[in-house]
């Protein structure tokens, strides 16, 4: 993937190389590295939309270095570096890292746009209040997020019974719904207001496309099933930034490496070129 000069460029792509939160297998702090890596070997052609969004400007910036342990102060230096990208006007993306890199980048996003809602996908619902005595764990990112904006979670089939008292009534959409349901997409779009923030934990994939990643669960979606989700968001929303988080990279198998690149590279292809290619 080829990266352009900070002025010359529409896209920011933020790499978080941060996994102090992680529950179970660490390693999502290697994810940036491993994306980054496997870009070098796409395609920059898109098909689908007839495009090569590449030449609207990728910048890709310096690695965000979290010196201290603190979850706390990894959270506001998320924050600020999004409030100071957001003053320059650029469309903000992340790869992660777990995700509590989410938490920083979503409150800075809610300071700028009053009617933002956040759009996760994921297997898992992350809005416990607290985990391990912290409310920045990995199983805490939506909640705060949940607590100031409307969220709609798509994909999730893991959770605690302790988290159900913080669902947002009708805004989740279970695996086992998506399923057997086929109106679903038009559901939960419907939830959304017109900014959205995008959060993608890679593990809302099926296990069999997306094994890499720190708590994978069977039964996830599809690649061509999101993929005609997120074409359906981008065309009806004004998605202002998205993360690609919790890829935990394998070196036998860099499948999810490429997965999470061909991700990113199509949303980009969704924001700036879908309009006229696409007929819902």
């Amino acid at each position: 993937m080829k990266c352009t000069q900070f002025k010359t460029s529409k896209i920011i792509l933020i790499p978080v190389p941060y996994d102090q939160n992680q529950t179970w297998k660490t390693g999502a702090k290697k994810g940036p590295q491993a994306f980054l890596s496997a870009a070098n070997y796409i395609e920059l052609y898109d098909i689908e939309t007839n495009s090569e969004v590449y030449k609207r400007g990728i910048f890709i910036s310096p690695f965000i270095k979290i010196k201290s342990k603190s979850s706390k102060k990894m959270v506001k230096t998320i924050y600020d570096i999004t409030k100071k990208y957001i003053s320059k006007k650029k469309f903000i993306t992340f790869v992660g890292g777990d995700h509590s890199i989410s938490i920083g980048s979503i409150r800075a996003f809610g300071e700028q746009y009053s009617d933002l809602s956040i759009l996760h996908m994921d297997a898992h619902a992350d809005l416990r209040p607290t985990y391990k005595g912290s409310r920045y764990n990995h199983a805490c990112s939506m909640y705060e997020a949940s607590k100031k904006h409307p969220i709609v979670q798509v994909g999730i089939r893991s959770m605690d019974i302790s988290e159900k008292k913080n669902i947002q009534k009708n805004h989740v959409f279970y695996m086992h719904d998506i399923n057997s349901n086929d109106f679903w997409m038009k559901k939960a779009i419907q939830k959304l207001s017109n900014n959205v923030f995008l959060s993608i934990d890679i593990d809302v994939f099926d296990p069999s496309i997306a094994p890499s990643t720190g708590t994978p669960e069977p039964g996830g979606l599809s690649w061509y099933t999101s993929l005609k989700f997120f074409k359906k968001v981008f065309q009806q929303r004004n998605i202002i930034g998205f993360d690609i988080v919790e890829l935990l990279p394998n070196t036998k198998n860099v499948t999810t490496d490429f997965l999470a690149v061909k991700l990113f590279y199509k949303l980009l292809s969704y924001k700036y070129e879908l309009c006229s290619c696409y007929e819902s």
